[in-house]
């Protein structure tokens, strides 16, 4: 091979100084049979070093003195046209650039699950990242990116899973999983993802963080450092991620379920794990949040402020804008009279949007009504009952551990609600809803008023025809409840 290469070396030097005196000189030093000075070794090279003797030193002065009488201008730096023979003698003209390189983007298959168990298997590259798989799922899905959607890691062998940052590696995750393991990737929205960096005191609240005011100064953690009595080895972040605990009691006897722990990114037994335990779950939410900050650092800013930045092909340029509606955008609206205006008020906006929905409920029963049988009235009635079960935020018929299992999963952010059926009293139903790191249940009573349905989360004051009516009003309006409604649980299937 080495002969082939030198005799190819050979073969393109002469060609070349055929043609061009100057690729000649270019060759000879390629070769080993010119000055090593006489060439620079960038491919950009000046003419006058290359077209003067090496010896002639009083010809180029000649020259130099001939051209300004001459008032000839001199030549520009020109490229170098084979800037593939500026090279060491010792080293191939065929640089390994020139050779076709194999692609080191290797593809593979990989399954993602929804909370509902179905999948999608999916066809990506070695460097793809977790915000990557998560970009591709929404646009095949035609869901709205609202930036809160996550991919996690599930390891149900130890009862355990993860939130997989959005600038990590998917294919390094899976590498760390054994074959007989049945790990799966699961995807769905965390609305608390980067919450800490908008409402940083719902996550580090005084009373968990203020241990340099409780002490008054008296032990700085230098001091701490500088007495390793106090200090006990107990995991390295670098080799080790944060996961929380699932079934804390169950699978590892932890005095509360609201556990975590440190697993080594190579070992995936229960005796490798390093458990933690908190008494709640505000306070599991802290350590946890604090950890991820500790390990990645501005990474995660990075990817709060620019999260279309992957390594694979989906990027800012080549993802269509999703459309998104901001909160402060929208106005009330008066369009009764000949001109349109602006109401500033609230509690007018408020009375409008309340008679402006019944109006438009009433004039759509009459709608049902009118056509068909004298029982149309009620069948239309039984439909405005029934109407919400074709919902998102709707989940039939769950417990309210589970509910509080889904709000949870899908982040403790203000605002984050389900609405279910009641277990104690079937012909009603429950919201249940987060806010300020806990879970608040509220019941909704169906009220009756001349022969007609309603519903009401206060006693009848506000009172609504249909699920769907209440929630709208709810995420427009407070009223009785401690925010508004902002991210509903959702179920969603690939």
């Amino acid at each position: 091979m080495t002969t082939s290469l030198q005799d190819g070396q050979s073969a393109a030097g002469r060609a070349a100084a055929r043609d061009s005196p100057l690729a000649a000189q270019v060759c000879d030093a390629a070769q080993g049979r010119g000055d090593a000075h006489d060439l620079a070794p960038a491919p950009w090279l000046h003419a006058g070093a290359l077209l003067s003797p090496p010896d002639g030193t009083r010809g180029c002065a000649a020259d130099r003195r001939k051209k300004k009488d001459l008032d000839v201008p001199e030549m520009p730096s020109i490229p170098n046209p084979f800037p593939e023979l500026c090279c060491s003698p010792f080293t191939s003209v065929l640089s390994a650039d020139l050779f076709p390189k194999a692609n080191s983007r290797k593809k593979q298959v990989i399954k993602v699950y929804s909370e509902d168990e179905t999948s999608r298997a999916l066809d990506v590259p070695s460097d793809v990242t977790a915000r990557d798989v998560c970009q591709l799922l929404i646009l095949k899905n035609h869901y709205i990116d609202d930036h809160s959607w996550t991919l996690f890691e599930h390891l149900p062998h130890i009862g355990v899973e993860r939130t997989i940052e959005d600038h990590e590696l998917v294919i390094e995750v899976l590498s760390n999983w054994g074959i007989e393991e049945e790990n799966k990737l699961y995807f769905r929205k965390n609305y608390a993802k980067y919450e800490f960096f908008k409402n940083p005191m719902y996550f580090f609240p005084e009373h968990m963080v203020s241990f340099a005011t409780e002490t008054n100064g008296e032990i700085s953690p230098t001091q701490i450092l500088q007495e390793p009595r106090h200090l006990q080895f107990f995991s390295e972040f670098g080799n080790s991620d944060i996961y929380v605990s699932l079934a804390g009691k169950k699978k590892h006897g932890a005095p509360t379920n609201y556990g975590f722990c440190f697993k080594p990114n190579k070992a995936g037994g229960p005796r490798d794990l390093k458990m933690l335990c908190a008494e709640e779950e505000q306070s599991r939410t802290c350590w946890v949040t604090a950890i991820r900050l500790l390990k990645y650092g501005m990474q995660l800013y990075q990817n709060y402020m620019h999260p279309y930045q992957g390594r694979s092909g989906c990027s800012s340029q080549s993802i269509s804008p999703m459309r998104s509606i901001s909160e402060n955008s929208l106005v009330a609206m008066d369009f009764s009279g000949q001109k349109s205006r602006v109401i500033e008020n609230p509690t007018e906006a408020l009375s409008v949007a309340v008679e402006e929905g019944l109006a438009w409920r009433k004039k759509g029963c009459l709608r049902l009504g009118t056509h068909g049988s004298p029982t149309a009235s009620s069948q239309s009635s039984a439909t405005n009952m029934a109407i919400h079960r074709s919902q998102p935020w709707f989940h039939h018929k769950i417990s309210r551990d589970e509910a509080q299992r889904l709000i949870i999963q899908q982040g403790l952010v203000d605002g984050v609600f389900l609405v279910r059926d009641s277990q104690s009293n079937p012909k009603t139903f429950v919201l249940s809803m987060s806010h300020g790191q806990k879970i608040k249940h509220f019941q909704i009573i169906p009220v009756e008023d001349d022969g007609e349905m309603f519903h009401t989360l206060d006693d009848g004051h506000t009172r609504f025809t249909d699920l769907i009516q209440l929630v709208e009003f709810y995420q427009l309006n407070k009223g009785v409840l401690p925010c508004k409604l902002k991210h509903y649980c959702a179920r969603i299937a690939l």
